[in-house]
């Protein structure tokens, strides 16, 4: 198997070419900077591929190392195609806070891609935190490395029915986000952006905690105004296959701003821009790892429609800033989180499939042929710009995406590359 690149060789420059040591910051009152060499561990897991005829024989899949004694030791055997799963030997370092600067936070969603990023923030800045997810989408691998740990909890649970926990902070971030998981059930869709946002609402209300809902850019829909920003009211198909989603987080929205009028309850409305990062499930249909695992695999890169339309992408941990900073600002109105940089779908193809070869050659690996890009009818209703208009985050967060795109993806490629090393993907 090919030699990887050390993670001490892999420098992380941001847009202005200075290195990325950290992420977050403390704003607001609240301290969100955690390196980001220790929040890598958590997602960059060593696992060890060995020989099921010869077990001394191991080699270490991802290409995180200097953090070992936080990792899990589960070995994959490709011969029989399992693995033998093991516990951490020691939970990664957390912040000690006071019990005043200690937030009790729910998450919702939090067993999925955004959500575990999230998880693994504000557990290592020492909060405690409450995990509620049914699993649809999300995994609870995302989230086991804090299993056990006294300042974590993991409950199964399906947030269209109620739940009764004592929180100061919630982030309500469940709901199936991709159109392959939202599709299939359409009206279990709308009944998780409704039924699921009033449950949590209403916890709100009662625990006088603070509200965070992840909306999404979607509720602009195929979009008449470029870029969009947040007084742009949006242009939506209200009966179209992408409708369940659409609209059930306008509702959602309609429904926070509600309880925030009549009620008092304390709001924050993140309107979320294509993201991507590890953890991002291959199969979800999603641009960035179709791309990427298509490339990894040495297939075609499928591109739907002629290529020309527009998206812009943001890398996980910039999210996470936006998100944390929106929730403990005075900020009640919509906030657009989103990077600005636009690509057309082709241009991205090409950008994929170049850091691909980049990441491969370093990593001792060549492929040949090279992967061609094909194109295939568009999806209906897909539109065809995309690109959020973030002055309101600059201007009262003091938010702006640091990490590049280019930077991003070679961290995603080695993420999907490793888990495929290790028999995940």
């Amino acid at each position: 198997m090919s030699q990887l690149l050390p993670t001490e060789l892999i420098r992380t420059l941001d847009k202005n070419g200075q290195e990325i040591k950290t992420v977050g910051f403390e704003r607001f009152g609240f301290d969100s900077e955690v390196p980001i060499d220790l929040l890598r561990s958590l997602y960059l897991r060593p696992h060890f591929v060995v020989s099921a005829a010869d077990t001394k024989d191991v080699e270490e899949a991802p290409p995180t190392r200097g953090v070992n004694a936080y990792q899990s030791k589960s070995i994959y055997f490709p011969d029989t195609h399992s693995i033998s799963y093991t516990t951490l030997s020691r939970f990664p370092p957390v912040k000690l806070l006071s019990p005043h600067a200690r937030k009790r936070v729910l998450v919702t969603g939090g067993a999925g891609f955004v959500g575990s990023h999230l998880v693994d923030r504000l557990m290592l800045l020492g909060h405690d935190v409450t995990v509620l997810d049914n699993f649809f989408t999300g995994s609870k691998t995302t989230v086991n490395h804090w299993v056990g740990h006294p300042n974590f909890e993991l409950v199964r649970h399906d947030v269209v029915e109620p739940f009764m926990i004592e929180c100061d902070q919630i982030y309500h971030l469940a709901c199936p986000a991709s159109p392959p998981h939202y599709q299939i059930d359409a009206v279990k869709t709308l009944k998780t952006s409704f039924m699921g946002t009033l449950n949590m609402l209403g916890l709100a209300k009662r625990t006088k905690a603070r509200f965070l809902i992840t909306s999404t850019s979607e509720v602009y829909g195929d979009p008449e105004v470029h870029p969009q920003n947040e007084e742009y009211w949006g242009h939506v198909n209200p009966i179209g296959p992408r409708a369940c989603y659409d609209e059930g987080k306008r509702v959602a929205e309609t429904l926070t701003y509600g309880f925030k009028n009549q009620d008092g309850v304390e709001v924050r409305v993140a309107r979320i821009f294509n993201t991507y990062g590890p953890r991002m499930n291959p199969s979800d249909g999603r641009v960035v790892s179709n791309f990427i695992v298509q490339a990894l695999r040495g297939e075609d890169i499928t591109v739907y429609g002629d290529g020309t339309q527009t998206r812009s992408f943001q890398y996980i941990h910039d999210l996470i800033d936006g998100l944390i900073a929106l929730m403990n600002s005075d900020e009640s109105r919509p906030v657009n989180i989103g990077n600005g940089d636009e690509f057309t779908i082709g241009e991205f193809a090409e950008l994929v499939r170049e850091i691909v070869e980049k990441v491969q050659e370093e990593d001792g690996m060549t492929r040949s042929p090279r992967v061609e890009i094909v194109y295939r009818p568009i999806p209906t209703d897909d539109p065809k710009r995309r690109r959020p208009d973030t002055t309101r985050a600059k201007e009262t967060l003091k938010w702006q995406p640091r990490w590049s795109v280019r930077m991003g993806l070679e961290e995603m490629v080695r993420y999907y590359k490793a888990k495929m090393a290790e028999g995940s993907i």
